[in-house]
């Protein structure tokens, strides 16, 4: 399928071999607890592929890591979900690498993300369909140095392969006033645990368990002040990560149903009008998401931006849903009854739909944007 082709081919000139690699891993094994994908992910300088090559990275824009993330996804959703959490973590941080070097922050630990590839979790609220992806999980008091750390993160993905956490929480601003942040956390931190969580077979291989911490200790040069208060709209660092999220995670669920697609396409199953009308559904969702990508490339932000990436993402869940009902027919009862690989991407492409923000927690004011009387609200 030419689109899945040129996206194997994008993954292959950023991270060589990685598909390859996926592929030669049983489905069984790939997608399940424990599974090799991470640490091959690892080992292909995955975790460096959206940052500026300025910073040691390999400077993939918003385009590029979208094919890429559709390739991935079509090999291992799996991969694709945990890679994702990784990606739009360091896309907000060094989006702003200018300002947040000087900052304070501590720039060093960040320079070896890319150089020593470096996985970063997200600790973003995620899991609760009405809960907002800003709403802190975790709770911090000020101490000598920094602050102390309680809560928990669940399901947080690449739980047991992280580096470090990244955590959204609500710490004292200037005023005194409460105002979000992002803390970078080591995950060698003492007081970090982790607890056995997912319990689907569904993207197991992602590591999507509990991460709980008791008292963790974090340096005030780790923390990187939003200057919003909880509540309220995206600030600009919020806004980078929730374009890049929106982008990656849609395509790692469109590289899913791509696998179907490709082979109802491949073994001529149906009509030719059958296999043309269930691509070009397909392709409509690819479409959405590479013009989104190429917005965010061109420099979109605010409000308008999140509320395109929203009507994107969406639109393109909708095209997923109904491409991959339509390959599925067509591929029949005996390729459904023959082996895994159908009912576990069926399942999998599906999974769209519960990550943040849902649809129901959006609408009024998505109404509100439509009409022109206010904000689009993510929060």
């Amino acid at each position: 399928m030419r689109s899945l082709d040129h996206a194997r081919e994008t993954c292959e000139g950023y991270l060589p071999g990685l598909v390859d690699a996926l592929a030669r891993v049983p489905l069984a094994e790939r997608e399940a607890p424990g599974s090799p994908v991470i640490e091959l992910f690892r080992k292909s300088r995955g975790p460096a592929l959206v940052i500026p090559t300025e910073y040691g990275g390999l400077g993939a824009g918003p385009l590029e890591a979208m094919r890429a993330l559709r390739a991935i996804g079509a090999a291992s959703p799996s991969l694709a979900v945990a890679s994702t959490m990784h990606h739009f973590s360091v896309a907000t941080l060094f989006t702003l690498a200018d300002s947040l070097q000087k900052s304070g922050l501590e720039w060093a630990l960040l320079e070896a993300v890319a150089q020593e590839n470096l996985l970063v979790a997200s600790g973003f609220a995620e899991g609760r369909t009405e809960q907002g992806i800003l709403s802190p999980t975790m709770s911090a008091v000020p101490v000598e140095g920094g602050y102390r750390v309680n809560g928990s993160k669940k399901p947080c993905s690449l739980a047991h392969s992280m580096d470090l956490l990244t955590a959204a929480l609500t710490v004292p601003g200037q005023d005194g006033e409460p105002e979000l942040a992002v803390l970078l956390i080591p995950s060698t931190a003492e007081g970090i645990t982790r607890h056995p969580f997912w319990g689907s077979r569904v993207l197991a291989g992602a590591e999507s368990d509990e991460v709980r911490l008791t008292d963790v200790h974090v340096e005030e040069q780790l923390v990187v002040r939003t200057e919003a208060r909880e509540g309220d709209g995206l600030d600009e660092l919020q806004t980078v990560g929730f374009l890049w999220f929106e982008l990656l995670i849609s395509a790692g669920y469109l590289g899913a149903v791509s696998t179907l697609v490709e082979r109802a396409l491949n073994e001529k199953r149906g009509s030719a009008s059958e296999r043309s009308a269930v691509a070009c559904r397909l392709e409509s969702a690819a479409l959405l998401l590479e013009s989104i990508a190429q917005r965010i490339a061109d420099g979109a932000a605010g409000n308008n931006a999140l509320a395109e990436v929203l009507i994107a993402r969406y639109a393109a869940q909708d095209a997923i849903n109904d491409a991959g009902a339509k390959a599925i027919e067509l591929l029949g009862g005996m390729a459904f009854i023959g082996g895994d690989e159908v009912a576990y991407y069926a399942a999998a492409y599906h999974c769209l739909g519960f990550h943040p923000p849902s649809r129901s927690r959006t609408a009024p004011s998505l109404l509100d944007y439509l009409e022109g009387t206010g904000p689009v609200l993510v929060g």
